[in-house]
């Protein structure tokens, strides 16, 4: 979305905020963001890669921004090009300066899928309220950006949790391997597949989208036929949404109930083999731009950090390239 001379990607909507002189950046619209659960809600203001995109045109420009969380990393890039110098907000505003670094301007920009002109900022943390911006700026023109759209959908797998930098997620290293822009709609603790969300995300642009789907049912105690239920809601949706898109649907991941033999797996409401078969055949009957993937074909237990859940830096790597693969790139 455009807003005051910038773009904003990966963003829904932004509102205002009470007692606040400044607008809070949100991933989705107000209206599904409330149709999500509660954790859902919450987690949907935290950025996940959100950008702040502009192009200078008159110098310098100034961005203040605050995190009502206290913690947020400001990850500048130029074009592929990354910032050696990241800022970190805290919860009151505080003023930015950016300007066009020398070097990168001097390369062809038709030669990367973004312009070296293109000034992004990654937004990696918690929530972030922009208060405003000065200077001479423009939005991005199309043609400074990747022509390929990439979707991502799932838990905190997918959000990047415990990846240690906002571009070593797999979802952002999948998109540079497929010169594609991500949109990651990642919901750590929270990926219930509800259906107004499946809503939201088939209206997006995509060429491209992955779906793991859910280690988060399976964990907060929905049955296989409940999983069942949603995930096919989903797939098929987003399927049809882009009927010309690749749409990969993604077995869980493994994580402690396939190592551990402690777990716990008796209190469960069904079982790891269980959801992963049952995608399988919602996959299998679903349209035929969508394939099944299996999560353990794509990441090692020593991809895993100690919780045995969410992958390691190795790990999102791991998934990344093995996706990479599968959507035909070496």
């Amino acid at each position: 979305m455009e807003y005051d001379d910038v773009s904003l990607h990966n963003v829904g909507e932004v509102r205002a905020v009470d007692g606040v002189d400044g607008q809070r950046i949100q991933r989705v619209p107000e209206s599904v963001r409330r149709s999500l659960n509660e954790k859902a809600r919450d987690v949907m203001y935290r950025p996940a890669g959100a950008e702040i995109r502009f192009v200078p045109t008159e110098g310098s420009v100034d961005v203040t921004l605050s995190s009502p969380d206290g913690a947020c990393d400001v990850v500048p890039f130029w074009g592929p090009f990354m910032d050696s110098e990241h800022r970190r907000l805290g919860t009151e505003p505080e003023t930015f300066t950016f300007e066009t670094p020398e070097r990168p301007a001097q390369l062809d920009p038709e030669a990367f899928a973004f312009s070296p002109a293109v000034c992004r900022l990654a937004l990696w943390g918690g929530s972030v309220v922009l208060h405003g911006i000065d200077g001479g700026r423009r939005p991005p023109e199309p043609s400074e950006l990747p022509e390929r759209r990439y979707l991502a959908y799932g838990t905190s797998i997918t959000f990047g949790s415990n990846a240690t930098g906002v571009n070593l997620s797999y979802p952002w290293r999948l998109a540079e391997s497929l010169d594609a822009d991500v949109v990651n709609l990642g919901c750590p603790g929270s990926a219930f597949c509800e259906p107004e969300l499946a809503d939201y995300a088939a209206g997006l642009d995509y060429d491209v989208a992955t779906l793991a789907l859910s280690v988060n049912m399976l964990a907060a105690g929905f049955s296989t036929e409940t999983f069942r239920e949603r995930a096919r809601y989903f797939v098929e949706t987003v399927a049809e949404g882009a009927p010309d898109a690749a749409v990969a649907a993604i077995t869980l991941f493994p994580f402690s109930a396939d190592l551990v033999a402690e777990h716990g797996e008796d209190e469960m409401a069904s079982t790891p083999g269980a959801y992963r078969r049952a995608l399988r055949e919602i996959a299998a009957d679903a349209p035929g731009n969508v394939t099944p993937v299996e999560g353990t074909d794509l990441l090692g237990a020593e991809g895993l950090t100690t919780d045995l859940v969410h992958p390691s830096d190795r790990g999102m790597g791991q998934i990344a390239d093995g996706l990479a693969r599968h959507f035909g790139v070496e």
